[in-house]
């Protein structure tokens, strides 16, 4: 986040602190902002509000929606304006940082009293009380955060004889021999370095125990993990690795679909991407492209930790929100009805995007289906002829909340064999990331020492220069914006 977001945010709060109209009671609009998790103009977005509006009359929901690689820029921006959305999603970092600068609406008392907590059908109170900040809520999670787990074309494996490797030895040998073999690299990912938490998500075999943000230890100091050794370990091993051509270059530009149009491309065979169904999405679109689907999950390297299973993006109400109860009621406590609305947002629109018409889906290929009447089935995807559309922006292997008795849950009809193994998998070898405290000072020196770990890292990973080279940098110019960042955070303790 940029540096003096803290001030912006205050001032945009002062603004705001005029007498606000009262809502004409025949409609009320509710401005929202969200990334491409929902699906987008391309996607049949105005199917998707109109239906939502017809499902919650009185109410006019107008939709901001950056390019996915963009959002938090735009986002920003908006929020430093003045110009608040009423509802937005938020990462982990971005949510705590606002609700820790009053930008955010405490949503605690709403959501102790909500239809969707007091529904029996909820099982995600861990994953709520894990969002709380000193207590409180300003954040709704509709499903766990899910997280990335590495995947390997098998074809490519069965070319150079390999099995799936089980040690980093092993990996690193089964990518010199893709390289060998292929003449490309064996790897490529959206960044040597994530922008948002848990920032390592893409490069797990490389950074290992390592991790660039600030961690908690096991007697409950904080420390940079950046500065920590393993850290010095994890860019050694990425920057040989580049070296060697095992990992794309333009890693450090690529954004997450510059890397998996790559992959579909058949430009790499090791990819480190989202669990559940985007095993099914990946299989799909390299089907598409021509090229052999079948993916090997990969489970963590011996001596390695699990995978991190993300804090969940959050949609928050913010503070300027001139009827925030009306809005939590409306958008948030719906959003897991059990019933049509869930449907919604877990599928998307009937004869949209599912539907239970008889008919027949991508005629004329080998992935050729025809269904009869009543029974559910995903359609072809309005942007990518040749697959199937998998959900919205819940995903059903990830959702908090069942749907209620007696309506139909068409899960088991939706769900790939390729993403449920996949989702397992994670499952069972995954970790729970933890949202890291806000200060003020985290909230003012953050945006500029994470750029300038950033672009150490990525100085470091393409040999412009050296560790060494690079941490003498971060001595001298990140340093001291960290150690200030480090005692703010223990004197919470």
């Amino acid at each position: 986040m940029k540096k003096f977001v803290a001030l912006m945010l205050a001032l945009a709060l002062c603004l705001s602190l005029v007498s606000i109209p009262a809502f004409a009671e025949e409609t009320i609009k509710i401005v929202m902002m969200v990334d491409t998790t929902v699906v987008d103009q391309n996607n049949g977005r105005d199917a998707f509000e109109a239906r939502w509006e017809e499902l919650h009359p009185g109410f006019d929901l107008e939709i901001i929606q950056p390019d996915h690689s963009a959002y938090y820029d735009v986002m920003q921006q908006r929020m430093a304006s003045g110009d608040w959305p009423d509802v937005l999603i938020l990462s982990s970092t971005y949510y705590a940082d606002y609700a820790a600068n009053g930008a955010l609406w405490d949503m605690t008392e709403a959501w102790e009293n909500s239809q969707t907590k007091n529904s029996g059908r909820f099982f995600g109170d861990s994953v709520i009380e894990g969002l709380k900040i000193d207590g409180r809520l300003y954040g709704f999670a509709p499903t766990r955060g899910n997280g990335c787990v590495t995947y390997i074309k098998k074809a490519w494996l069965d070319a150079v004889g390999m099995e799936a490797p089980t040690t980093y030895e092993d990996y690193i040998a089964m990518c010199k021999a893709f390289v060998e073999k292929y003449g490309t690299y064996a790897v490529s990912a959206a960044g040597f370095v994530g922008n948002e938490a848990p920032f390592v998500n893409y490069l797990p075999e490389f950074y290992q125990d390592a991790y660039p943000f600030f961690i908690q230890q096991e007697d409950g100091t904080w420390v940079d993990g950046f500065t920590q050794d393993n850290m010095k370990a994890a860019l050694q091993r990425i920057q040989d690795a580049v070296a060697d051509g095992i990992i794309d270059k333009e890693t450090l530009t690529n954004k997450t679909s510059d890397a998996r149009n790559k992959f579909y491309d058949d430009k790499f065979g090791v990819f480190t991407y989202w669990a559940g169904t985007w095993a099914t999405n990946l299989k799909t679109n390299l089907e598409a492209n021509g090229k052999d689907g079948e993916l090997i999950a990969l489970k963590p390297l011996e001596g390695c930790p699990l995978y991190y299973d993300r804090v969940p993006p959050v949609w928050s109400i913010t503070s300027k929100c001139a009827n925030p109860q009306a809005v939590f009621d409306a958008f948030i406590d719906t959003m897991l009805d059990g019933g049509d609305v869930q449907m919604l947002w877990t599928y998307g629109v009937e004869g949209v995007h599912w539907s239970k018409s008889a008919g027949t889906v991508l005629a004329g290929t080998d992935k050729e289906a025809t269904y009869a009447d009543g029974e559910f089935h995903m359609l072809e995807s309005l942007e990518k002829a040749g697959t199937l559309y998998t959900k919205n922006h819940i995903d059903p292997m990830l959702s908090l909340a069942s749907f209620a008795e007696g309506y139909y849950d068409p899960k088991e009809a939706s769900v790939k064999p390729e993403a449920k193994a996949a989702s397992e998998l994670f499952n069972n070898y995954s970790r729970l990331a933890s949202i890291v405290p806000a200060t003020p000072e985290m909230s003012e020196l953050n945006g500029d020492l994470t750029q300038i770990k950033s672009e150490i890292i990525a100085d470091i990973a393409l040999g412009n220069i050296t560790i060494e080279e690079g941490y003498a940098r971060f001595a001298e110019e990140g340093l001291e914006l960290s150690n200030t960042i480090v005692e703010s955070l223990n004197a919470l303790n």
